[in-house]
Order: C-alpha cells, then structure tokens, then sequence
C-alpha cells in the first residue's frame, strides 16, 4: 500500500476493519491537503490542534510528534484506527488523546482540521460545540474529495466560526478555511426527537444517528416481525442505532437480557437515554465495539440486526457480511440471527454459507426479514 507523505512524516496505515487484500487506503488527497495547509503556518510544539472525523488516524498521527493534538470523533472503528496506526509507526498507542462525538472536548484550540464527515448534522454539532473553544486568530478548515463536499458546509462553517475561503482545487480536494470571530451563542438542534406507534415510544437521536428524522423503512419493515416469547434469552441489538429493535423487543420480553451495541458513539448514547425513558432502570449493557468483537463466544441466544451497507462513503457488504460472522461466533448452537435486508442485497444467499438453516420470516416489496439458525 502507498505510504502517506506530508511535511510531518510518511506513515504506514491500515484502514479498520482490516480486510485481506483491501484495495482502499487510508488515507486520500484532502488528508495531504491538510496537513500541507497547516505545515504552511508553521505550527510549534504548543501548537493545539483538534482534529474531527479522521476515519483511520492519518491527520493525528502525522501531527502527533510536532504540535499538541487532540482526535474526536463519533466512530469507535476510527479510535481503534488511531490506535493501530500510532503504534504501527512507532508511536504508542495512546500519544493522541480521542474524545468521543458525546463527550465535551477542553479547549482552547489555535488551529482545527476537519474531515468533511458523511452527516452534515455532525458536523453542525460539531461547530456549534467549538463556541467558546477557539483562541483569537483560530483557523478551522474543513477538507474533503470535492466530490463528497457539499455547498452546506461552507454554510455551516460561515455560520458558526467566520468568514470562509475556499482553497483552489489539488488533486480532487479542497480545502474551506473560516477564520474564527466572535459570534452570538448558538443553541444546538441536536438532539432531535420523533413519535413512534407501535410501539408507544418517543425516540431521542443525537447528530449523528442514522435517520434522525424519522424511522428508516427497514426497521419499519422489521419491528412487526421482531421474535416473541424469549423469555430470559441472551439478546444483541447489533448495529443499535438508537436503540428502537432492543426497547420494542424488550417491552415484549420483560425476562430477556440485552445487550446493544454499535460503532457509533452517539448512537450508544442516544440508545442508552432512550432506554432509561422506555424501560427505567431495567438493566441493560450498552456499548460502543467493533460489532460485536468484543462478545465472548456462544453468549448469545439472539441477536436482532438492521446491518449497514456503507462505510463513510464507501457502499459494500463487507461490513455486512463480517456482522453476520460475529453474530455466529456470539450464538449459542440453536441460536439464532434476525435480520433485515434490502431484497437485491441477497443476504440469504451469504446467510445460507454461514448458518445452517435461513427462513423468511416476512417481506415488504422492498425488504425481507430472514431468520438463521446456528
């Protein structure tokens, strides 16, 4: 793979999750871009730099040996990155302190770069939390492939740090650098809030969860078909979001034990808060992970899946596909994984050379519900 070169260093970087032969690298043009950006303004040791949204770690750990550098952002696989990457060019592990998406970052902050993320809602947040975070002169610029680069985030930044000029193009990137000044203080939208029927529930969702307005057709396909009559059964929400699979399936099953999990720092927290309104002090485990890496072999009866079909910008099955893995290793034999699918994503195919047996339990024109057993 190609090596990162900047006028900070040239890096060795994995992306996460590995994957055999990936043919992606982690890192891309608007990486360079900012780093050469800010190697132009001659930062010194005491330089504090905030980083947001460094998928794999290549803007903080270029920075790490040269300025005070700070990473936040709203992925648990990006923090692992980070992790991998320092050490893997020879650094330790933790020389970049990571603050979550749902935790408050310590300013002040002489410079921020920023990756253009996905959810533009994010980013939102983001700038809205940088009031009071900036010293005099602070510059924040945001870089991406112009091509993923929308018109609204030199609208966002306009609006909440300064005035804003666009750099010229460089190898399909750009750069938007606002300069900060003092403005009135902004109340955040974040977060939003949406009324579901059936079940009876009001549902809470920080900036950056997955269909924050309202809920996605998938889970609306799934919530009627969810399993009944677990009784104390071992259950995962995998891929949580805010959590709407587990409190409906939990309201139904008030012996069961959850677990929800997902990537997604502000889908934890957003899982957890809607978890406490819908079932109290219920007990219940909630956590950031790489799916579910973290659980331990055969403890689980089942697990309740609304898979992604993307990574960043990236659209594939691999994320997907190495959920379903992880589901398997987590079940017990005779357990069982319930999940949602767009139908020409032929996920019963992938099932069928993991599990032994694949049903339909339901379908919509567009969706299918299918259920593996161990």
């Amino acid at each position: 793979m190609p090596l990162l070169t900047s006028p900070f260093a040239e890096l060795d970087l994995l992306r996460q999750p590995e994957q055999a032969n990936d043919p992606l690298q982690a890192f891309d043009a608007a990486d360079e871009y900012l780093l050469e950006h800010l190697a132009e303004q001659s930062p010194t040791a005491s330089t504090r730099v905030l980083v947001l949204n460094d998928s794999f770690g290549a803007l903080a750990t270029s920075l790490a040996p040269h300025v005070a550098v700070l990473s936040s952002g709203d992925s648990h696989l990006a923090h692992l990155a980070l992790e991998k990457n320092l050490v893997r060019n020879g650094l330790a592990f933790d020389a970049v302190p990571f603050v979550a998406a749902s935790k408050p970052w310590q300013g002040p902050f002489d410079r921020v770069l920023v990756r253009v993320p996905k959810t533009l809602a994010l980013l939102e947040e983001q700038l809205i939390r940088l009031q009071g975070q900036l010293t005099p002169g602070a510059q924040v610029v945001a870089g991406a492939m112009i091509k993923h680069l929308p018109r609204a985030a030199g609208d966002l930044l306009e609006k909440y740090i300064g005035p804003v000029q666009a750099s010229l193009a460089k190898k399909k990137a750009r750069l938007l650098i606002a300069t900060f000044e003092p403005k009135p203080a902004f109340t955040s939208p974040y977060p939003t809030r949406y009324q579901l029927d059936a079940p009876h529930l009001e549902l809470l969702n920080h900036a950056n969860v997955f269909c924050r307005e309202g809920l996605d057709i998938g889970t609306r396909a799934f919530l009627p078909h969810l399993p009944k009559d677990l009784g104390d059964a071992r259950v995962a929400d995998l891929g949580c979001g805010n959590g709407v699979l587990a409190i409906a399936s939990a309201l139904a099953n008030p012996q069961a034990q959850y677990t929800l999990v997902d990537e997604s720092y502000m889908a934890v927290q957003s899982a957890l808060e809607n978890w406490q309104v819908a079932l109290g002090q219920r007990e219940v485990t909630v956590r950031a992970d790489d799916g579910l890496a973290g659980q331990p072999a055969q403890s689980l009866d089942v697990v309740l899946c609304n898979p992604p079909f993307h990574q960043q910008q990236v659209v594939g099955d691999f994320l997907a596909w190495r959920m379903f893995q992880q589901a398997r290793e987590a079940l017990v034999v005779g357990g069982a994984l319930y999940i949602v699918g767009n139908r020409h994503l032929g996920y019963h195919s992938k099932l069928a050379r993991l599990f032994r047996g694949v049903e339909q339990v339901a379908a919509t024109p567009k969706f299918v519900v299918l259920k593996a057993r161990k």
